[in-house]
């Protein structure tokens, strides 16, 4: 998340009321979980054994629970709970809207919208886009030209539709992140200040949702095609020219590059690459970065090849027992 104006490292310190090691003057451009930083962004770390990470990353500045001498270059906010002062920072930048805002959306020339379509405020609508009943469009939302958003289709908040862009009934654009932390009584949730943006030509199923980054972007490239029932996690990337099929479920922060087809029920958890052009077959399991250019099947994925020549040999055991008892009787 990019801010509209730098923020004083000093300025963060005393919102946050906690101290800070660094010049007061040193400026904040951006503020980011760990996954999607970027040099100028403030990110947040709250488990030692993930301190390197977090200083040695993109970031230069972060939010800690342990005064440590920071790298140079990079400063540090000291705080005794990182995981909530980077939520109250977020909410402060970005804060959420209210339900209950209605406004009327900017119109491009020749665009058809439903009576019973909604809207929050700042929202445009691009030439020859239609919007069917009972579509709920967010705040600070942008969709294209020539889009088709059918009814019950629900937008949240700051999504960016790109043009030639159809998304079908029932779909979810821009829910809340599934990031939460564990404390001794209860499960703290991660707010979701980050977009959804989906590129030019992208075609959606029904019943679909794919969720908003924590604070950077969920992103759908350009021709890709998404059919119905499919989950995607927040800050997921996918490339251009993708398809996947129905009831494939991506976790969060997952890089998916270009030309990459993911069959029906395939599962991918988080923070992993899919290499472009790899193809992976119905119910695989993705538990670990993928190489392109190559085909996948397992329910932990493994190359399609291998797969087959073991299925082969657990075939062939039957008789090689049957071998073997032979041999032991000579």
């Amino acid at each position: 998340m990019k801010l509209s104006q730098d923020l004083s490292l000093s300025q963060a310190a005393d919102f946050l009321g906690c101290t800070y090691v660094g010049p007061a003057e040193f400026r904040i451009s951006g503020i980011n979980e760990i996954h999607r930083v970027e040099p100028g962004d403030l990110t947040f770390v709250d488990i030692e054994k993930y301190y390197r990470k977090a200083l040695d990353s993109p970031a230069t500045i972060i939010l800690i629970n342990k005064e440590v001498e920071p790298p140079a270059g990079k400063v540090l906010l000291i705080s005794d709970d990182p995981f909530r002062d980077f939520n109250r920072l977020t909410e402060w930048l970005r804060p959420a809207n209210s339900l209950e805002v209605e406004g009327k959306p900017r119109l491009g020339h020749g665009t058809k919208i439903s009576l019973r379509a909604t809207f929050g405020t700042d929202v445009s609508v691009g030439d020859r886009s239609e919007i069917g009943a009972g579509a709920v469009i967010g705040s600070h939302v942008r969709i294209g030209a020539h889009c088709f958003i059918h009814p019950n289709v629900t937008i949240y908040d700051h999504s960016v539709i790109g043009d030639h862009v159809t998304i079908n009934a029932g779909t979810v654009i821009g829910g809340e992140a599934f990031y939460f932390k564990t404390r001794p009584d209860r499960r703290d949730k991660m707010l979701s200040k980050g977009r959804v943006v989906i590129h030019d030509h992208v075609d959606i199923g029904s019943n679909c949702t794919i969720d908003r980054g924590v604070t950077a972007d969920t992103t759908i490239g350009a021709w890709t095609k998404l059919d119905n029932l499919i989950q995607i996690g927040h800050d997921t990337i996918i490339g251009q020219r993708c398809l996947i099929a129905s009831q494939v479920g991506v976790a969060g922060c997952v890089n998916i590059e270009d030309d990459v087809i993911l069959w029906g029920q395939v599962g991918v958890v988080k923070d992993l690459t899919i290499g472009k052009g790899a193809v992976l077959m119905g119910k695989t399991g993705v538990m670990s970065s993928l190489e392109g250019g190559k085909t996948y099947l397992g329910m932990i994925a493994s190359d399609i090849r291998s797969v087959l020549r073991e299925t082969a040999s657990i075939k062939k055991l039957p008789e090689l027992l049957r071998w073997w008892e032979q041999e032991k009787r000579k």
